[in-house]
């Protein structure tokens, strides 16, 4: 009887245990948020997770990229809520910004009015898990990624300093960057090159410098890249993972470039 009594609690104890904040449930947005009166030619801040939850730097760089628009002249607007993807709502921004937005977290419908944000000339600065293997949507994952996301060292060297190299030193969104630049973070690896995918890569980070390990070793190893093949401007870096970087002033730069240049 006591052994019952105790496997109860137990049961009891690990059903009324809290979640991982890391890994929310899945949710469907049917209704749009109310934009705030006038907003036009907009940057729009999304961080909608139906895959990992980046808790450690979403609040901090939602924060930092609204400052990033405001600073620029353009009126922001941040949201979880994917009923925002609809063509009058999207009408009113000139680039979109995903901050680690994860899981496939558009609707048909949603990825439709995505697909012709795009398609019209919106831009798009997609953000370190905006690239993960949670997108399986092949439009997104052909437009924005281009490649496949197959992990980041873990354990000792989840997060190591290492050495970003420019490949298109003169391109618009490296303005003011001084290169090689060290940066702290996560450093995610791909299936292959996205070039071979019609990607143009804007830089890549030196695999001498840090520790990669034998699985994730690329060789040549991009991490910042834009789509020309699309209609709209459309980039995408793979680094974000640490909070302290958004107030590195080299990537505060490359994402003030990066949304001016996609925004036109």
């Amino acid at each position: 009887m006591m052994l019952k009594t105790l496997a109860m609690m137990a049961m009891i104890a690990v059903a009324q245990a809290p979640s991982d904040p890391h890994l929310p449930g899945k949710t469907v947005d049917s209704v749009a948020p109310t934009l705030p009166a006038g907003i036009t030619r907009g940057v729009l801040i999304v961080s909608k997770t139906n895959g990992w939850r980046h808790i450690e730097h979403i609040p901090h760089s939602n924060i930092v990229l609204a400052d990033i628009a405001k600073r620029l002249g353009r009126p922001s607007f941040t949201t979880e809520n994917a009923a925002v993807f609809n063509d009058e709502q999207l009408s009113r921004f000139s680039v979109i910004v995903l901050n680690s937005a994860s899981g496939d977290f558009l609707t048909p419908d949603q990825q439709a009015a995505f697909a012709r944000f795009v398609a019209k000339g919106g831009g798009v600065v997609a953000l370190h898990a905006a690239g993960d293997d949670s997108h399986k949507e092949p439009w997104y994952a052909d437009t924005i990624i281009g490649t496949t996301f197959i992990g980041h060292p873990n354990g000792e060297d989840h997060i190591q300093s290492a050495r970003v190299i420019a490949t298109a030193p003169r391109h618009p969104i490296l303005a003011g960057v001084r290169m090689p630049w060290v940066a702290r973070d996560e450093w995610y690896s791909f299936s292959g090159n996205p070039a071979t995918r019609g990607m143009t890569v804007l830089a890549e980070v030196d695999e001498a410098s840090y520790r990669p390990g034998d699985t994730l070793r690329m060789g040549t190893h991009p991490v910042m890249w834009i789509n020309p093949r699309a209609k709209g401007r459309v980039f995408y870096s793979a680094l974000g993972h640490e909070p302290q970087l958004y107030g590195d002033p080299a990537y505060r730069r490359i994402l003030t470039n990066a949304i001016r240049w996609a925004a036109r």
